[in-house]
């Protein structure tokens, strides 16, 4: 079984920053795509950040400039970095996992999310 833990949310003022982070764990599982989702109040999950094993990373237009998300493969960790946030990033943030067992079959995994508000 995989367990995906997300931490660092938190309030924070507007143009201020916050770093999220997102642990895996699981043995028999190797760790692919991680990313990290938000939901606002009234809007659907949306997609914010994505990287790759190989640390290939797409952004949502949204936060693109202002966020970053690195991964530490040996912690089997994701991390994002967000600054010069505003209230349209007050949300939840949930973190997607996909793990690959050792039969080679892929599953995603969220994390039970974290919650970020901005306000002044």
């Amino acid at each position: 079984q995989v367990q995906v833990v997300e931490s660092g949310g938190g309030l924070v003022q507007p143009g201020g920053s916050l770093r999220l982070s997102c642990a895996a764990s699981g043995s028999s599982f190797s760790f692919n795509a991680m990313g990290w989702y938000r939901a606002a109040p009234g809007k659907q999950r949306e997609l914010v950040a994505v990287i790759t094993s190989g640390t290939s990373t797409n952004y949502a237009d949204s936060v693109w400039g202002r966020f970053t998300i690195s991964r530490d493969n040996a912690k089997n960790t994701v991390y994002l970095q967000m600054n010069r946030l505003n209230a349209e990033d007050t949300a939840v943030y949930y973190c997607k996992v996909l793990a690959k067992n050792h039969l080679g079959t892929t599953f995603q995994y969220w994390g039970q999310g974290t919650q970020v508000t901005v306000s002044s």
